[in-house]
């Protein structure tokens, strides 16, 4: 590892611990480095407050000026909650940037690059692109379309079955399994499953792990609007609740859900629920990246509807077995291999005696 790669993997394992709280925006880390010794370092804590290269910048004082900065996202140039970033690395006097991915956001996207060039800085961009990339993968899905990034995530069998043929479920795979996945709630803005979940399990759909976490919009897909009223996640009004219904379900059966103020009934103008309706309308209300843990027939919805960008794979070392027996994604699936999308293994690892795989969907969005 060299001297510029040493400094730009500081500022990518900083922005790691960020995914997930910075929505809207990008999770973003700034080091600041002068006569080979770290300065100043800053990250993006949350939307609206300062950017990473501003608390790198007051951190580094007046050891900014002559100074360089590795960031792992280019800095911004225009004015939004927070004033640019590039001319904040002007005023400081800094000699050299290093970026790790050029912004896709368009009204950011090269110029940061190009400001700080014509005020004669010199900048490196590309460096551990790769890495800083999946940071934000996320985000750089929903500013180039508009609709969430959408995680689908599932626990099976070596065989791929998600229960018995009895449907017993709970659980196939161990604690340790079942605890790293609520990071990807954490992760997320949304967390949407099916009706049937929702009778079936009677979940909260909250985030557990060790010093709370961020609590994702529940979301569910229930077209005639069977979801009880006293359900776990309707009583619970520790995050929103909101159900997308179709355009048939009557105002007796709204009325119930009026005395939740956490709770909103969305109804379709179809009487059917439409996958890429659905993110179309989340995608408006600023949900940049969803977590489907919905059963079999909502997963085999999404996957139909071609929307999903990342598989969450936790498979224990079970045979299950039985043709009954449910498989992580059933219904009609595709008929045609030829319009099978392509996905890629990104990650194997080992989560207690379980494993873990992540395949991420060959993208139609640039990551520059």
């Amino acid at each position: 590892m060299n001297r510029d790669e040493k400094y730009m993997n500081m500022a990518i394992e900083m922005a790691k611990s960020t995914i997930g709280q910075t929505t809207p925006n990008p999770s973003v880390a700034a080091v600041v480095v002068r006569d080979n010794q770290v300065v100043g370092i800053g990250v993006h804590v949350k939307a609206g407050e300062p950017h990473a290269e501003v608390h790198a910048l007051r951190m580094a004082g007046e050891k900014a000026k002559g100074a360089e900065i590795y960031v792992t996202l280019e800095p911004c140039s225009h004015f939004g909650k927070t004033p640019p970033c590039a001319k904040g690395i002007i005023d400081a006097g800094i000699k050299r940037v290093v970026i790790a991915s050029v912004d896709p956001n368009p009204k950011v996207s090269g110029q940061g690059i190009n400001t700080l060039r014509k005020a004669g800085i010199e900048v490196k961009i590309g460096l551990l692109k790769d890495q800083a990339n999946n940071l934000n993968r996320a985000f750089f899905h929903y500013i180039q379309s508009n609709l969430p990034y959408v995680r689908l995530k599932t626990a099976i069998s070596m065989d791929g079955k998600i229960a018995t043929y009895t449907g017993e479920s709970k659980w196939i795979t161990g604690e340790q399994a079942r605890n790293d996945s609520h990071s990807y709630r954490h992760q997320s803005d949304g967390i949407l499953v099916g009706v049937n979940t929702v009778i079936l399990d009677n979940p909260k759909l909250t985030t557990r792990q060790d010093g709370g976490g961020k609590q994702p919009v529940r979301i569910v897909l229930d077209t005639h609007l069977r979801t009880s009223p006293t359900a776990q996640l309707i009583t619970d009004d520790t995050t929103p609740t909101w159900i997308f219904t179709g355009s048939q379900v009557s105002e007796v059966k709204l009325s119930p859900f009026f005395s939740f103020p956490h709770v909103e009934v969305i109804k379709l103008e179809s009487e059917h629920i439409e996958i890429e309706h659905v993110l179309s309308i989340l995608g408006e209300r600023k949900i940049t990246s969803l977590l489907v843990e919905g059963g079999a027939t909502i997963a085999d919805a999404f996957v139909r509807a071609g929307a999903v960008n990342e598989m969450i794979i936790y498979m224990a070392p079970k045979i299950i077995g039985g043709k009954e027996a449910l498989t992580s994604v059933a219904g009609k699936g595709i008929s045609n291999l030829k319009n099978v999308e392509d996905f890629e293994f990104t990650l194997a690892e080992k989560v207690g005696s379980d494993m873990k795989l992540i395949a991420v969907k060959k993208d139609a969005y640039s990551y520059k």
